[in-house]
Formats: structure tokens, sequence, C-alpha cells
């Protein structure tokens, strides 16, 4: 029989990941440098849209339109500014149509019309109401990346001042381009804001300068392989630019994270008195099995969004998996390798010294620990006060939420400072009828002109309908404009697609149009919708009942995790919709949230609270399973882990917050909301609402069917020194009082 108190073995993880380890940190070496040259230029290869189902009947509509009608889809508007003249002045005209003549002649543009060309019952909608302002329209051909290219050649000879006349440049193709290098822009100035506050808190939270430095180690190697991984990717499908949002956030914060529990646990036993190779022996069986679990169950919150047809929210799912597995991988393989290599040399450069007035490292971060006993003391005393009233707030942060109207991603989401947005609102404020705002109907089939006088009588005759233009005929195609009476994408405009659908025709119809898109973008989202809970739930259940061996965890788990993210979901309809905090926060409102980032947001925010979860119930059950003491065990779990967990949130609210400067309004609402969904779960969940409620539930969180508790004994993990297949001391206790005599 072996002795308790002996040293394990090495295992063959551990002997793998220690046998060589400067070979180890070479080979990263070059393969973080072969990740740089596959990554670079990534950017550029990125798109800015993915909010459409490919397969809905507005995407087939907008793509026959295309084919057949290429007039029918302008994505270049040209904004023709008269100053205090009329648009129809000579020397304006004159202007306006060389201008005109110039754009078509241009490679790669297709469909120019222009208000000084185009008949009576188009031009009203191409003059401003002012009479001052006019639209040039055309559609530039090809692929995002053509489309760009072909807008930085013919850009600079069409903006600017033109004798009488001054012009500014919109339209979708203008709009994603500028969002495009705004987004590269504000990534590069986010990198360098979040990286030396990063590094100041790390050293703040360890201490020593080296050991700070190794969690960024780990968090750049991340970021530089998704990088290369995206850019691979990206000749098979089409990923979207925003996800490299997320590569960055996701990259610096979990490998922090991941460092930081290994780091910690590592410094632990060489204080216990064990040598290097014995402490990361240890070290990888405890935390870096609890980064495993972490990984997956990020991995599985963020593989959710791969069930969603639209390519914006899979491209979040392939950087956060890649993001988070490489930083799990670089955290188990090449950190271990570091920390052989430095042993105790990682508490070297002690900065904190300065400021503790000669007391020791240790005796500081023991004060911490028991900063964190007494407040699990404290919750646990006054269990019932504290689950309430933290349900209570929780919820009441959440009630804005519940008035939240979706849109589409437009203009807006640019500063209003930008080009692209100054024109685009112009039109929305200055010109009749909503230009780009209208519902395009694709009829195919041959039909006589009879046919379509009466379909467009029926169509005209709708409650909702301004005005019909139409029809355009090329061959058995034909299209007809349809303006609503009010805004582009409101209620009505909505009901008005579905009213237009089912209006009979003797001809197949299609209805695309932003209002179009929205409504089938919503239905694909809901459709998909509980396949994806569903999936998140029950792989969650699934990897905490593996962790822990209880049946109630695993639902407590998912359930306050999903009750931590009220805040940020309450919080992004209160700012970002309402309109609160805009100024301050430097973003124009569209009064509604774009479809897909409720989405995004939540599998994002519910992964990074479980990964703060998976930490804190591994601790717990490891004291549980060594002592049978459940009041005990949380308190110590909570002192072991809460500052940890704390200073881990804290690091990873300042990268996402680094993100939240963005000009992009999307992307300020993703850093922004996540920042404070991540210190929601870490200051309020984890600290106040899982002790509390670990304390209502008493001895009973840990009960699980014999069954189940076989299962687990022979297939679980978890933080402790147990084998596989080895039960602890409390599980043999529970089987003796339920096996029968």
């Amino acid at each position: 029989m072996t002795e308790v108190n002996s040293p394990p073995r090495p295992g063959g993880w551990t002997r793998f990941v220690t046998a060589r380890p400067g070979l180890s940190l070479l080979a990263a070496l070059v393969l973080t440098v072969l990740a740089v040259l596959a990554g670079s230029g990534v950017a550029e290869r990125l798109g800015s849209g993915g909010w459409e189902d490919p397969a809905a009947q507005s995407t087939y509509a907008t793509k026959a339109l295309e084919r057949e009608f290429p007039g029918s889809q302008p994505n270049v508007l040209l904004l023709v500014d008269a100053g205090e003249a009329s648009v129809d002045a000579p020397a304006v005209v004159a202007e306006a149509n060389r201008l005109t003549a110039s754009l078509a002649a241009e490679k790669g543009v297709v469909g120019v019309g222009s208000y000084w060309q185009a008949d009576a019952a188009g031009a009203s909608a191409l003059r401003a109401k002012d009479g001052h302002e006019a639209l040039i329209a055309a559609r530039i051909t090809g692929d995002e990346k053509t489309m760009g290219e072909t807008l930085d050649r013919i850009a600079p000879a069409l903006r600017g001042t033109h004798g009488p006349v001054e012009v500014k440049i919109g339209g979708g193709v203008a709009v994603r381009h500028e969002m495009q290098t705004i987004i590269q822009e504000d990534l590069t100035r986010a990198e360098i804001i979040a990286l030396p506050i990063t590094l100041v808190l790390l050293v703040m939270v360890f201490g020593s300068a080296v050991a700070a430095l190794l969690p960024l180690g780990i968090g750049i190697v991340a970021i530089l392989g998704t990088n290369a991984v995206l850019s691979g990717l990206t000749r098979f499908t089409d990923v979207s630019i925003f996800a490299m949002n997320l590569t960055t956030a996701l990259g610096l914060g979990l490998a922090i994270d991941y460092a930081l529990f290994i780091v910690r646990r590592f410094r632990e036993e060489l204080a216990a008195g064990a040598d290097p190779s014995t402490a990361i022996g240890t070290t990888l069986r405890t935390a870096g099995r609890t980064v495993l679990f972490s990984a997956l169950t990020v991995a599985v919150s963020l593989a959710a969004m791969l069930l969603f047809p639209q390519y914006f929210l899979r491209s979040f799912a392939y950087a956060g998996m890649a993001v988070v597995l490489l930083a799990a991988a670089a955290a188990l393989i090449l950190l271990p390798a570091a920390l052989i290599l430095l042993g105790d040399r990682v508490n070297s450069l002690d900065l904190r010294r300065l400021f503790r007035r000669g007391r020791p490292a240790a005796a500081a971060d023991e004060e911490g620990g028991r900063v964190w006993a007494r407040t699990a003391d404290l919750v646990m005393r006054r269990a019932p006060f504290f689950a309430l009233a933290t349900t209570a707030v929780l919820v009441l942060l959440g009630l804005p939420f519940l008035g939240v109207r979706f849109g589409t991603a437009d203009d807006r989401q640019l500063p209003s400072s930008a080009e692209s947005h100054v024109v685009q609102q112009h039109i929305r404020d200055g010109f009749p009828g909503s230009p780009g705002g209208g519902l395009e109907v694709l009829a195919e089939g041959r039909a006589t002109p009879a046919q379509y006088a009466a379909y467009k009588e029926r169509v005209a005759a709708l409650a909702e309908v301004a005005r019909v233009d139409g029809p355009l005929v090329n061959g058995d195609s034909a299209y007809f404009t349809v303006l609503p009476e009010g805004e582009a994408v409101d209620d009505a405009a909505q009901d008005l697609v579905g009213e237009l659908r089912a209006t009979p025709a003797p001809f197949e119809t299609a209805v695309t149009g932003t209002a179009a898109v929205l409504v089938d973008s919503k239905h694909a989202i809901g459709a998909q919708l509980p396949w994806a809970a569903a999936f998140i739930a029950v792989v969650t259940l699934l990897l905490v009942f593996l962790l822990t061996g209880s049946v109630l965890i695993p639902l407590q788990a998912v359930l306050l995790n999903a009750l931590s993210l009220t805040a940020m979901f309450g919080a992004v309809v209160w700012v970002f919709q309402d309109g609160h905090l805009s100024g301050l926060l430097g973003f124009t409102s569209p009064g509604s949230i774009e479809t897909t980032l409720p989405v995004l947001m939540f599998c994002v925010a519910f992964g990074l609270s479980m990964d703060y979860g998976v930490f804190l119930l591994s601790r717990i059950k490891e004291e549980y399973d060594r002592t049978g003491d459940h009041e005990g065990a949380v308190a110590l779990g909570l002192r072991r882990t809460g500052g940890l967990i704390t200073a881990a949130a804290v690091i990873l609210a300042v990268v996402m917050v680094a993100i939240g400067t963005s000009r992009v309004t999307n992307t300020k609402m993703l850093g922004l909301g996540i920042a404070l969904a991540v210190l929601m779960d870490a200051m309020v969940v984890r600290s106040l609402l899982v002790p509390a409620i670990m304390r209502l539930t008493g001895r009973a969180t840990w009960w699980a069917p014999a069954p189940l508790r076989r299962f687990h004994q022979r297939f679980g993990l978890s933080e402790g020194e147990s084998a596989p297949g080895t039960p602890t001391a409390e599980e043999e206790k529970r089987d003796k009082v339920s096996t029968p005599a």
C-alpha cells in the first residue's frame, strides 16, 4: 500500500512536458515565428458583414437583383452638395453629369444613375428636400476585398471639391470599408492600452516581475497562433473582422487566467518545500486539470455559435475556440517548461516588497486570504439574505432588456465624423422616402404588362405602403421598389415584409431590403437559439458533473451563470439602445440592438463565467474530498481562489474595456458589456451568491445517485490528488451510508 505522504511519481503528461523544457520552448519559438508569418495581413482578408442568413429569401432576392438589375442594388453613393445653389443650376447640372460619366467609365462599376438622369418618378427620392443636395448611385462589383480595392482606387478622384459642388462618398461599400479600417486602427490602440496596464496588474498580483511576464507571453503566443488559424480559414470560408477583437480579448484574458492559476499553484508548492520537478507535477495534476476543464467549458459555449447560419457569429466560434484551445495548450505545455527552467527564480524581482514595509510576500498573500475567508464566513452566516438580495439586484439590473428592440448594423456603428456616416445621416435627415430603406420585390416568371399592373395596385393598397415604383423588366424577371410609410426597419416595415410575401401574384416573388434582411435574420436566430442553448446547457452540465460528481452543482452552475449575465443585457439596452451615456462614451444610438450581438455576448460571457466557476468549484471540491467538511470547504475554496479570480476578472475587464474604446459601436458594446459581466460574475456571483446558495443546500450539494457516483469515480476529474477510478474518503463514506447491509 502506498504511503499517503509519499510524493506521487510523475505521470506521463508531466514527463512529456518537462522532459526537454529547453527544446519545448525552442520549438514554441519557431512555431510562433511561423504563426507570425502565416497570420500577417490577416485583417485585410477578413469581411465586415455576415449578419444575414445565406439561405433566406432576402439573400436569394438580393443576389438575383445584383445579377439581373445591378442598378437596383447601389452600394456606393455620391452626395453632391451644391452649397447655397440649387442642384438644378446649370453649372451644378453640368458638373454632376461629368461626375456621373466619370464614375460609369470606371472598371468594376455598373448600374450608375443619378438625380439628373432619373425619370420624374425616381428623381424625387434622389434630391434633398431643401434642393441643395442630390445623389449619384452606382454598384461596385466583386467580393468584399475587390470592392474595397475598387473604392480605394476611384475615391480620390471623386471625393472633394469639383467646381460648384462638394462630393462625399457613402453607401454600403464605403461603410464597410471605413469600418474595417477603423477596427484595425482601434485594435492596435487597444493592445497598446491593455498590455502595459495588464503587466502592472500582474506585478501587483504576483509581486515578481518574472512571474508577471509569463502570462503575457502565453497570451501573445495564443493571439499570434489564432491569427494564423484565421488566415488559413479565410481560404475556405468567410470570416468577420470583428472576430479579431475577440481573439485579442480572449487570448490575453484566458491565457492570463490559466497562467495565473498554474503559476500560483506552482509557487504554493515551492513554498511548501517541494522541488521544481515535484511542484510542477502536483501543479499539473491539480490546477492543470482545472485549466483543461475550464478551456473545454469556454470552448463549448463558443462552439454553440456554429449552429447559426450567419458567418458573423460563426467567425467568433472559429476565433474563440482556436484562441481558447491555444491558450490552454500554451499554459499546459510551454508554461510548465518555463517554470521547470526557472525553478525558484520565478519569484525573482519581487517589486511588492517596496510597499510591504518588510513583510514577506507569503504574509501579504495570507492576509488577503483571510479577507476572503471572513467574507465567506459572513455570507454563509447570513445566507438567506445574501441569496435573496443578490438575486433581486441582478434581476433588477436586467429589467431594461425586456424592452429590447432588434435592428440591423448600419453606418451608425461608425463615429459621427466618419464620411460614410455623414453621408447616410444627410440622406436620413434630408431626403424624402427613406432612400436605401425601401423594399425590393423580385418577380420571376413570364407575365404580361396587365398582370404587373394588377400586382402593383394590390401592393400599393397595403396600409403601410407610401409608394410603389416599377416594374423594371428584364426578360422573365422584373422588380418593384416599395417605400414604406415609416422608418426603414421599424415594426410597420417588418410587418410589411410579411404582407408583401403573402400578397398573391401570378409569378414567383421574393422580397429583400433592410427590413426583410432583419426579419429573416431574426427568424434564423430564433430557430437555432433553442438548439444552441440546449447544447451549451447539456454539455456544461456533463462537464461540471465530471468535475464535481454532484447532480445539484451543475444545475446551480448553469442557472447562476445565466443570472450573472442579467446586468450585462440590461446595461446594453439602457446604454446602447436607449442612448444613455452616448455622449460620454462617444457613439450614436440607432435605437436598436443588432440581432446577432446578444447571442454573441451570451456565448462569450457565459463561457467566461464558467471559467471562473470551474476554478472556484474545483478548489472547493478538492477541500471537501480531503476533509468532508462542506462549509469549511466552501470557505477555504473561496479563501484560496477569491483573490485570484477577482484579479483575473479585473485583468480581463481591463482588456475588454480597452477593446471597448473602439469607435465602432458594436465593438464598444461587446467590450464594455462583457467587462461588466465578468466583474459582476467574479465580485458578486462568485463572492456572494455561490457561497450563499451552497450554504443553503448544505451537504445535499454533493449528492448523486449511486450509479452516477460510480461513473464519476471511474471517469471524473477534479483538482485533487486522487487518481481516476479511486474513490475519495468522502465518496467511500457516502457509499457505505447508502449501501444496504
